[in-house]
């Protein structure tokens, strides 16, 4: 019976294997600890499991696009931009997890090992310290529990490793980090660079920063990563490890050490909560396939498994001191959910510059930080929006301007190019809100026994503001630097869509408006870390995954010493 124990204890356990998942497991490892990371979906390998990775479009079922059937069987999964017949086998089909819309919201999942950073979107900012500041100054959510300096460190220990791509731009309210040779703006955004830069001063506009190996360096190429080809096929996962993703990276890394074990096909039914001890004891898990129930034990626990699922686990973890879910003493676990709002978007052309093309496919766009609220409130909205913007240049037959017809004639008028066109979008800070919240099914159970999520998270009046604003502000720069054709579009898409849930679990100050501390830890269960999504008190406007990844390897290091102290 003891060696039966033996087997399945550990020093730690990582719930959930993709971006801050993988990375509690790198740094866990690396400081000693026996780790087990559990992933509730397949076993996928580096390179060997990228089956779509190098095949052409003709060598793809409808050459690439889905079918109606697949369409029909999956109404939510469908509107995602990246799925297509070469990345579907990274995503979670609509039949597959079932949940329940209180409100619209599109969930989209990758449950496999390495989950979401196979088919994330690499676009990394840091945080300023603005964007730490701002619950404080506007009273919305409650203060963090960190500021910039407390992570900044961290930042830099996280882009070193995952390799980014980006300038020095000097921004205080877009902090730079430790950076690899930047991509290049075109030459139509360039001159949307100058025009914009010479009629706001406020308004900086740089090349996107983006987790990818321009230049590998000596830790990159120690994990046998290479450089980026520009080909953005990166959802099909990438063979040369150039974009950042847990496969190719942090779990290599954690496995080379020799105290990681990865379980696939492990769903996470609770946390298990040792009365006596008051704190976590170990994890309740079920078998994807067999649905066989096993528990597996630790000193420490961090729960990264993504958002929503980690709310989900947390609410599922009852016991006799925590009936209302694993440290809910307050009640406020599952709620203060928010994302981002990517409603609004622009569409323009452009004249000029006939005499060049866009080379290559670069896998970032151009962005301005925001320029609204950011040291004071200023507006009649609260917080405020990222812009991204790309210009491109296709063949005239992709524009609609081509005549049809046949014969070699024919064939030489369509290697002419159109004209440019600009794609302007926004990145909406929402507010964290009780209402907006997540909570458990009382009769309704998915395949392996657990009830299923609620989702309860829509807009509100703060949100129709940013994008009217959006509107405005984008218009205007787009007829100072001479676009034509301007159109503004509101898709209406429902929350999720944008693929940046946070909030469920926040980070604050006070345990009676909060769940975890400043160490990202539960406060009413010390041994338990919290460091996805779920953790974060607001969003900001960045694309959220860089400060994941650095509030986990910060967790994750603190965690480690406060074991060996024995305060765990």
């Amino acid at each position: 019976m003891g060696n039966a124990r033996q087997n399945i204890t550990f020093d730690a356990i990582v719930i959930g294997s993709g971006i801050s998942g993988g990375w509690a497991a790198k740094e866990l490892c690396d400081k000693g600890l026996k780790t087990l990371v559990l992933e509730r979906g397949r076993m996928v390998k580096h390179r060997d499991d990228y089956p779509t990775a190098m095949k052409h479009p003709w060598e793809l079922e409808n050459r690439g696009q889905v079918s109606d059937k697949f369409k029909t069987e999956n109404p939510i999964l469908d509107k995602c931009y990246a799925v297509d017949t070469a990345t579907q086998q990274f995503f979670v089909k609509d039949e597959e997890h079932p949940y329940l819309q209180e409100k619209p919201f599109d969930w989209i999942r990758g449950y496999q090992v390495g989950g979401k950073s196979l088919i994330w979107a690499r676009q990394v900012q840091r945080w300023s310290k603005f964007d730490f500041e701002a619950p404080e100054r506007d009273g919305y959510a409650v203060p963090w529990a960190i500021n910039y300096d407390d992570l900044a460190p961290w930042y830099s220990h996280v882009e070193k490793f995952a390799g980014i791509a980006g300038n020095k731009d000097g921004l205080e309210n877009l902090p730079d980090g430790e950076f690899l040779p930047p991509f290049e703006m075109n030459c139509v955004e360039k001159e949307l660079q100058k025009s914009i830069m010479g009629n706001y001063k406020d308004r900086p506009v740089i090349i996107g920063r983006c987790a990818h190996l321009t230049k590998p360096q000596e830790i990159h190429l120690q994990n046998g990563r290479g450089q980026c080809m520009a080909r953005h096929l990166c959802y099909r996962g990438c063979p040369y490890g150039a974009y950042f993703s847990s496969n190719s990276s942090t779990l290599p890394f954690a496995e080379k050490t020799g105290n990681l074990t990865i379980r696939p096909d492990a769903v996470v039914h609770s946390i298990i909560y040792d009365e006596k001890k008051g704190k976590a004891a170990g994890v309740r898990v079920i078998d994807a396939n067999t649905k066989e129930s096993t528990e597996y034990f630790a000193k420490i626990i961090f729960v990264n498994a993504a958002c929503l699922n980690t709310n989900l686990v947390l609410l599922n973890s009852t016991s006799n001191r925590f009936p209302n879910g694993l440290g809910n003493d307050n009640g406020l676990l599952g709620k203060y959910i928010a994302f981002h709002n990517y409603r609004g978007s622009i569409s323009a052309s452009y004249e000029g510059f006939e005499d060049s093309i866009e080379y290559g496919r670069r896998p970032t766009m151009c962005i301005m930080p925001s320029f609204r609220n950011v040291r004071k409130q200023e507006m009649d909205f609260k917080r405020g929006y990222l812009v991204a913007f790309t210009a491109s240049r296709g063949a005239d037959w992709e524009s609609g301007n081509w005549k049809e017809g046949f014969g070699g004639q024919w064939k030489d008028s369509l290697s002419g190019f159109g004209e440019w066109s600009i794609y302007m979008m926004m990145q909406g800070e929402t507010l964290p809100k009780e209402t907006n919240h997540v909570r458990l099914s009382t009769d309704q159970k998915d395949q392996w026994g657990i009830p299923l999520l609620i989702t309860s998270v829509g807009y509100d009046e703060n949100d129709e503001k940013l994008i009217k604003d959006f509107f405005e502000q984008g218009t205007a720069m787009l007829e100072k630097a001479g676009a034509k054709n301007i159109k503004t579009n509101d898709s209406g898409q429902a929350p999720g869509l944008d693929i940046h849930e946070m909030g469920g679990v926040r980070m604050g100050k006070d345990p009676n408006t909060s769940l975890l501390n400043k160490w990202n830890q539960l406060h009413h269960c010390k041994n338990v870390f919290i460091t996805d999504g779920a953790c974060m008190t607001s969003t900001g406007t960045q694309n959220p995954s860089l400060t994941f990844m650095a509030l986990t390897a910060r967790a994750a290091n603190y965690a480690a010493e406060e074991l060996k102290k024995g305060n765990l």
